[in-house]
């Protein structure tokens, strides 16, 4: 291979492995129980690309009270 297409599939990695543990923290921060946020960990860390997939269209989506930004000209709301 040459050392353009290396460092391409290298950036591909890493921004997976990125989206990946940003997934990962997300469904940490949900309201889900332990048990579904462990599941889903497991899932995204033994299927990173397909996991990733499956959580963008399944996985948890609330977010735990506290966890979210702690100002008010942080919030959306």
């Amino acid at each position: 291979m040459t050392e353009p297409v290396t460092y391409f599939w290298i950036a591909v990695a890493v921004i997976i492995l990125l989206v990946d543990l940003w997934a990962i923290v997300s469904v940490f921060r949900s309201d889900k129980a332990d048990v579904t946020k462990a599941l889903w960990a497991l899932l995204l860390l033994a299927l990173p690309v397909v996991g990733l997939a499956i959580w963008g269209v399944m996985g948890p989506r609330g977010i735990k009270r506290g966890t979210g930004p702690s100002s008010p000209e942080h919030s959306k709301g």
